[in-house]
This record gives structure tokens, sequence and C-alpha cells, in this order.
């Protein structure tokens, strides 16, 4: 299978593609920019499937003449690992082509699940608010963030706590998609805290800029003092 993979910096080389499937940051200008070019480069008969976890499938597809051939295909982080792909469908949709990503996303070795456009989708709908909150906790001093960690993997059973999580995540990353759904719907738990805010605007990004809720600069990993 890694035989077939075969790297390129020209979209010119998606021409022929039979599906493109879109993971680059998570800005909608951008995305939409990428999408108009490609929507003049590949066939009608061409899907396209974007990679976002927040953003609105609709909104990107008006980029293109193809809506009806538009959809999302959420994966998660890490890809080979993760089984859950969210097959996302639009207003406008096709329903024959929406089967028949459900069906290519099960050839790939994925779960799909049906879900619709509306901001993050089930995972983050459900994810992001619960992270959130986590912060709120740490920021009312409810408990330590070591504590609040061991709290919801011993207590709930979650394979890492909320804010190793984010950290995995990335600061920056979690505090974009919040930002995002709180625009789409305005309520107070999509909202991103203060201290996330602050971690942005300190560069403390998470494990890829070695330090967010731990600091990653040091072999284990300790907490950060916020």
């Amino acid at each position: 299978m890694r035989g077939r993979l075969r790297g390129t910096t020209k979209l010119e080389d998606l021409a022929d593609r039979d599906i493109i499937i879109e993971a680059i940051i998570e800005q909608l200008p951008a995305k939409r920019e990428l999408y108009a070019a490609l929507d003049k480069l590949c066939p009608p008969a061409t899907i396209f499937a974007s990679n976002t976890s927040s953003i609105s499938i609709t909104e990107m597809s008006t980029a293109t003449k193809r809506t009806e051939r538009f959809f999302g295909l959420h994966f998660f982080n890490p890809v080979p690992v993760m089984k859950l792909v969210e097959v996302i469908r639009t207003i406008t949709s096709n329903p024959k082509i929406y089967e028949e990503l459900i069906a290519f996303a099960a050839r790939l070795g994925k779960t799909p699940v049906r879900t619709s456009d509306r901001t993050g989708f089930i995972v983050n709908r459900l994810l992001v608010p619960y992270l959130l909150d986590a912060i709120r906790a740490l920021e009312e001093g409810v408990g330590s963030i070591v504590d609040i960690d061991n709290s919801m993997k011993l207590g709930c059973g979650h394979p890492m706590g909320p804010l190793t999580l984010l950290d995995f995540v990335g600061i920056d990353t979690a505090c974009r998609i919040a930002e995002i759904m709180f625009d789409e719907y305005r309520e107070a738990r999509f909202a991103p805290p203060p201290l996330l805010r602050r971690m942005v605007l300190a560069g403390w990004f998470g494990r890829k800029s070695g330090r967010g809720f731990y600091d990653y600069t040091v072999d284990p990993p300790t907490p950060t003092a916020l």
C-alpha cells in the first residue's frame, strides 16, 4: 500500500483524481481558495471531501460548482490508529455519492459514522465543551493539572486526561475550533476560557511547541506552573 503513495507540490497532479481529501490549515479562506483552484482543474465527476473538524462543509462547497459532490471526511489523529471517520453530508449533497463515501471509508478499514453539516459534527460537539470545562475547572482551582487528568482517566476510563489531550491536539488548534463553534452557536459552553487564549498568545501550543499544560522539554513531562 505504501508503495502506491506519491508526493507532489503541484495542484495540476491532482487533475485526474476520482476523489480529493483536503487536510490543510483549519482556516476557511485558505480552504475556499484551494477548492476554487481545484474546481477549475478537476473534471465534474471528481468528489471533494474536507478533513475539517469544525468548519462548515456547505460554506467551503460554495467556492466550487459541485456542491452536490462536496462532503466532509473527518479522520481522527493518529489516523493509522484511530478507527473512526465522520462522513458529513450537506443539504445539497447527492445521496447516492454519500453512500459511496460511506462504503469508501469502510474499505479503508475505518468505522464510518453518518452526520450532517452542523459545526463540530458529532465528536467535537461533545468533546470540545468537555475539554473547555476541564480548563475552567483548573482556572477555578477545582483541582490541579495532574488531579484533573487522573480523575478522568481513573474515574471515567479515558485513555488520557483532558489537559493531556489538549496538549496532544494543540492548544492553538483547540482554541480555534472553540472559536468557530462559539461563532456558530453563541453558547457559553463553546467559548474559549481566558487561560486557553493566554496560552495561545504565549506560544504554548502543547507537545508541538514543547510546552502546554505540561512541560515537554523534560523527561518525563511535568505539569506547567500556570
